[in-house]
């Protein structure tokens, strides 16, 4: 008897003794913040009086979710650290045997849990141990990493922009990244071959949405997917912010000039934090900027207040410009307030959000490459006192505010649980 045999038999028994409630556990992969806040707001919307609720992290973000504390289950992940120097080396993020280790302790956790439904961010080995186990499987995803997207890929900051300019590494990039990709691909595709399953192909984007459905966590005015995505669905933005985070300073803050918020997140280039307080220190607003804990400042310009963490979804509320690394978690929540974002982007997923966020007018994007402080001064007077990015943005607020995610997530939850395949959800 098979492994996965065993696991249904084991189910069949142990399901006479537990509650009736279907378990749905959610899996974080803890490599960014991002990856762990997208799924921790889907498992606080979930209605607990009808399903039981887990949440499976590293434990490195557990003091940001205190609400989560009671639902939380230790699964470890490699660390932020080696996941970033990976991604700016553009090396796989991942090798064969760090995903055979995470596809046991999948094992391991799904076993202990007998869920009835995963949703994962980013947890790359479901697409092998939800399998195994037989358990419906989605996974949280922004569009333009599914098959669906039609997406323009910008050279992300290599040491080849470095070395050769950013307009020939991208005529180089632009040729390799087929092959680039395919390389990314090899470790999950070695771990699923490994145990019987067919490969998924050379597409990295294949790779990062394997899943029985795929839940977007964007908007579809925005980031389009083809119509043959048949297992995608719009699920809405998910934007977050820390609890109990509110800075002394918060109620001193001068609201008389614009505000700007300025956060690079846990994948920002944290060390360009400096210049960016500098080129504002030179412009009548005041600055409200988050460090994540990555940082700790010598210095601080008079017009700035600075704090480790700070609630953004109220910093966006209230700012005039939002100034991050391009990032979903935090370019919605600029959208969310209807702030336009300048996005100063470094990989390759920042890259591609803001490529559709410029293209729309919510913001523009500037490389960090060439992130000096008469750059960043100039784009930031530009945004603050041209109108049409302020409309933009608040279009954008507009349709974001459509988007009731805890309903469309219990109507997805329902259909995956009863076997049926979801209707697919555009707006």
């Amino acid at each position: 008897m098979d492994d996965g045999s065993r696991s249904d038999r084991s189910k069949s028994l142990s399901a006479q003794y537990r509650d009736s409630k279907p378990r749905i556990l959610f899996v974080a992969e803890a490599v960014t913040l991002a990856h762990v806040a997208r799924p921790a707001v889907l498992a606080a919307t979930l209605d607990r009086s009808s399903y039981d609720v887990f949440f499976a992290a590293d434990p490195r973000y557990k003091h940001l979710f205190p609400e989560l504390a009671d639902l939380h289950r230790d699964l470890w992940s490699i660390s932020s650290k080696d996941f970033l120097n990976s991604l700016a080396k553009g090396q796989p993020l991942y090798t064969r045997q760090i995903l055979e280790r995470y596809v046991l302790d999948d094992l391991s956790l799904i076993d202990s849990i007998e869920p009835d439904l995963i949703i994962g961010d980013f947890r790359l080995s479901l697409s092998v141990s939800a399998r195994l186990r037989n358990v419906p499987y989605a996974a949280i995803s922004n569009t333009y990493w599914t098959i669906g997207s039609n997406n323009r890929y910008s050279v992300p900051q290599l040491p080849m922009t470095k070395l050769l300019g950013v307009t020939l590494s991208q005529h180089l990039f632009t040729w390799s990244r087929p092959l680039a990709f395919a390389l990314h691909c090899i470790p999950l595709n070695s771990v699923r071959k490994k145990y019987g399953m067919t490969s998924l192909g050379h597409d990295l984007r294949k790779i990062y949405s394997d899943a029985d459905q795929v839940l977007l966590a964007d908007m579809a005015e925005y980031f389009p997917v083809a119509d043959t995505a048949k297992s995608h669905h719009y699920i809405g933005p998910l934007p977050w912010s820390p609890r109990d985070q509110v800075p002394p300073w918060w109620t001193s803050i001068d609201r008389a000039k614009p505000i700007v918020y300025v956060s690079l997140g846990s994948s920002g280039q944290i060390d360009l934090l400096p210049t960016v307080l500098e080129a504002l220190a030179a412009l009548p607003v005041t600055v409200i900027a988050a460090t994540a804990g990555r940082t700790t400042l010598s210095s601080v310009p008079s017009n700035a207040h600075v704090s480790e963490f700070i609630p953004g979804d109220k910093a966006a509320d209230l700012a005039s410009l939002v100034i991050c690394n391009g990032g979903s978690l935090t370019t919605y929540q600029a959208i969310q307030g209807g702030t336009p974002v300048l996005g100063i982007a470094s990989n390759l997923d920042q890259h591609l959000n803001m490529s559709y966020l410029s293209a729309a007018g919510i913001g523009e994007v500037l490389r960090t490459e060439k992130a000096s402080l008469n750059e960043i001064r100039a784009l930031a007077a530009r945004l603050l006192n041209q109108a049409h990015y302020k409309t933009a943005a608040l279009k954008a607020q507009q349709a974001a505010h459509g988007y009731n995610v805890q309903a469309r997530l219990a109507s997805l939850v329902k259909d995956m649980l009863r076997g049926e395949p979801p209707q697919p959800q555009y707006n």
